[in-house]
């Protein structure tokens, strides 16, 4: 299961202009409006970030150093310790959670780390045929960089299973993302792209295991996000039925640069009811 993140790029900003007038109305309710708190506008403004936790080195076990105990203080995963912060809530520091799989925690990418697993899973042919990142490990590298380097609205993080690196998320702020443009934003509303690296991991309720759990965790450590959404190629159907099996709803139908996508919400209020 994949979720292509094209929506990223700026490019093609006069055809998603052109097309606004054809996009389909999610979610139309009356406080879905994109007044940012100052603080944030600020933060974006100044290109600052508060340190994120202090942490340590992990202890080898695991292919390419990842920790084998998975640690509380996970080590901050890039090199001059700028990945994520104020804007997605220190995701370094969130806590595990229990699924029926097993314990599941969202770990930074480090690339000197990760890049040889990211890249071989980024070239398999069902990943790549929504991801378009196969080729070599360049490719992949340039992708994550991207959002390490970045100013810390999208976080790169591998998802750990019982200690064992399984699957890649980013959590991104779509409130601040170009996937705003296509609809109704809110503030704070938490984006998540999803890949399952292990054939063996999918078409049997993993991938949406880890949804429900994502999802979970945005919204217990992130408590001014009301919203976690996704936006997956209308064409990829279990992508689709993982997520309304993980709490998400149906919203919409909308246009991204390269694709047709489904938007997928999950709402705080109804977390507990889905």
């Amino acid at each position: 299961m994949s979720i292509h993140p094209d929506h990223r790029s700026d490019a093609n900003a006069g055809t998603a202009a052109a097309a606004a007038a054809d996009r389909p109305q999610a979610d139309p309710t009356g406080d879905d409006t994109l007044d940012l708190r100052v603080d944030d506008l600020v933060a974006l403004l100044a290109g600052e970030r508060p340190t994120p936790p202090a942490a340590h080195d992990p202890a080898s076990g695991l292919p390419s150093g990842f920790p084998s105990d998975l640690p509380s203080g996970l080590p901050t995963d890039s090199a001059d310790g700028r990945l994520d912060g104020d804007l997605l809530d220190s995701v370094a520091s969130w806590a595990p959670a229990d699924t029926r799989f097993g314990a599941f925690r969202l770990v930074p990418v480090r690339l000197a780390r990760d890049l040889p697993l990211l890249a071989r899973w980024m070239n398999d042919p069902a990943v790549a045929a929504f991801w378009e990142l196969a080729g070599p490990d360049a490719v992949t590298a340039d992708h994550v960089r991207a959002q390490l380097e970045g100013d810390g609205r999208s976080v790169p993080c591998l998802g750990v299973l019982d200690s064992t690196p399984m699957s890649y998320f980013e959590l991104y702020r779509a409130d601040l993302d170009p996937l705003s443009r296509a609809y109704p934003a809110r503030p704070h509303d938490t984006g998540v792209h999803l890949l399952l690296g292990g054939v063996a991991d999918r078409g049997r309720g993993v991938g949406t295991a880890l949804l429900r759990a994502v999802a979970d965790l945005v919204l217990d450590h992130r408590p001014r996000c009301t919203r976690v959404v996704a936006e997956p190629d209308i064409r990829n159907t279990p992508s689709v039925s993982a997520f309304l099996s993980a709490g998400f709803r149906y919203a919409a139908e909308i246009d991204l640069p390269d694709k047709r996508a489904a938007l997928m919400i999950r709402d705080r209020a109804l977390r507990h009811v889905l």
